[in-house]
């Protein structure tokens, strides 16, 4: 089956074709750097990020681009209010960008940290504004736009398409339902391209309608555009941001004369206590918190756990499940690469039997709509078969193409096993070899019934990573992953 993707213009789930073959440009909203990264902002780039990684192991060439927004986004999310990023700025005491450069830093560490890769391409909308002046002249030579009082608004009613990504029609959008009502503005559903800068106001550029700053929608159109041309592939957010801002961007971009996305991708919200998490009520749990208590890539197995299109209430026992997960897989590929040197010659043929349905079921997962929990399934029942055999000691040709499944699929396209955590205090042959004599002294003090010396070992084995399970066939031992470094 080859890749399908749900198409939120569409609304239906169709076969992937990319405009130029072999090549793919994805541009996704990015955030507003305003406060620190909450476990929502994690949700859409680690999605993203399996995209990107799926699509190149399909054999595409692929352009990823994800903008920050550092000026323009207005504290109502359409025209009024204050911009977020200066009322954090005089909430701190800091310059705007400032901030801006504080919490974008603390974005990107956090995503490092999940092992997100950076985008190809991170443009900041603050060093995009000739860009956005140019589309907006397109738009009033074009009709599509007006001034008033030093602001330029899109006419909405001149697009008569407007509405149709979110499937809303434009003469029942209420007037005033989201924006309280500027009188300046023809219509209320118009929305600003550029906005008049008040006196004293800090982030300010001059344009041709005298000094201001752009529109938080206008920022989107201009960059994905610039970066991916027109008619690009993909463009992917929050579903949050289908109605006004991606409603906003089609209509901005098309007006101006543009083909615009072909594919629409938007994932749905992470919750708290049944509540989507958002900054401005302070209903949140920040990514630094959750890497304080957890291991990242448990949080990134967990957001991986449930479909992107799904909503999923965050719980500390839906975190501890996908720990105790993402170990058991993590164990299972340390054991294939323990047993590896010192295998014979020769195949497993259960062992190569649960590499082929894993290969498939993966594939076919991916392929539709990026269905990630249906891909961890099949890797979760290739792990209970992969057990079954290394309890036979099965030959190399099977190990290395099991080593090869985890390296390629669950680091390569779900981006689990980071060298961080899979070389980091490894069992290499130094640690192997002290971890097991330490073991042989523990099983002898048992035999002599020195328990407290016994317990003293694996006490302090534990306390550096090392797990001791005392079973049937003696002692088995295993390494926790390391704590992700602080950025």
């Amino acid at each position: 089956m080859p890749l399908h993707l749900y198409n939120t213009l569409t609304r239906r789930k169709e076969v992937f074709v990319p405009t130029t073959p072999g090549h793919v440009g994805i541009y996704v909203c990015g955030p507003t750097v305003y406060a620190e990264p909450h476990l929502g902002h994690a949700r859409g780039p680690i999605v993203y990020d399996v995209l990107r990684r799926w699509l190149r192991r399909l054999g595409y060439k692929v352009r990823f681009v994800s903008n920050i927004t550092d000026v323009g986004h207005l504290t109502d999310d359409a025209d009024q209010g204050e911009d977020k990023i200066a009322r954090r700025a005089r909430l701190e005491r800091l310059e705007p960008m400032e901030i801006a450069e504080k919490y974008m830093w603390s974005y990107f560490d956090e995503m490092q940290a999940l092992n997100v890769l950076r985008p190809d391409i991170a443009p900041r909308a603050s060093g995009h504004i000739p860009e956005q002046i140019e589309l907006t002249l397109a738009l009033l030579e074009r009709g599509h736009a007006y001034v008033a009082n030093g602001s330029v608004y899109f006419r909405v009613r001149s697009w008569p398409s407007f509405g149709k990504l979110s499937n809303r029609d434009i003469e029942e959008q209420e007037a005033g339902a989201r924006v309280e009502v500027r009188e300046e503005k023809e219509d209320p559903r118009d929305f600003a391209l550029w906005k008049r800068a008040e006196p004293g106001h800090i982030m300010r550029w001059n344009s041709p309608w005298g000094m201001g700053f752009p529109g938080w929608h206008i920022e989107c159109s201009a960059m994905s555009l610039k970066y991916l041309g027109d008619g690009f592939d993909i463009h992917a957010g929050g579903v949050d941001l289908q109605f006004p801002h991606h409603e906003a961007e089609i209509a901005q971009a098309e007006a101006a004369g543009h083909a615009f996305a072909r594919y629409w991708l938007h994932h749905y919200h992470v919750l708290l206590n049944g509540q989507k998490m958002a900054k401005s009520t302070g209903h949140f749990v920040t990514l630094a918190e959750l890497r304080a208590r957890y291991e990242p890539m448990y949080i990134r197995l967990y957001l991986l756990s449930s479909h992107y299109r799904s909503v999923l209430d965050f719980t500390d026992a839906g975190l501890e499940a996908a720990k105790n997960g993402y170990l058991r897989l993590l164990n299972a590929y340390r054991e294939v690469r323990r047993q590896l040197p010192s295998a014979p010659p020769g195949r497993h043929e259960g062992l190569e039997e649960a590499l082929d349905n894993l290969e498939r079921e993966f594939t076919q997962a991916l392929n539709d709509d990026l269905n990630t929990p249906q891909a961890l399934a099949a890797f979760f029942n290739f792990v209970t078969q992969l057990n079954k055999a290394l309890l036979e000691r099965p030959g190399r040709e099977s190990l290395q193409r099991a080593e090869q499944a985890f390296a390629e699929l669950g680091e390569g396209v779900l981006g689990l096993f980071p060298s961080r955590v899979l070389e980091a205090r490894l069992e290499g042959a130094l640690l192997q070899g002290l971890v097991e004599l330490l073991l042989e002294v523990r099983e002898e003090a048992r035999k002599n019934r020195n328990f407290a010396l016994a317990d003293r070992i694996r006490a302090r084995l534990g306390e550096l990573g090392v797990v001791v399970e005392d079973t049937r066939e003696g002692p088995k031992w295993r390494v926790e992953p390391p704590p992700a470094p602080t950025a």
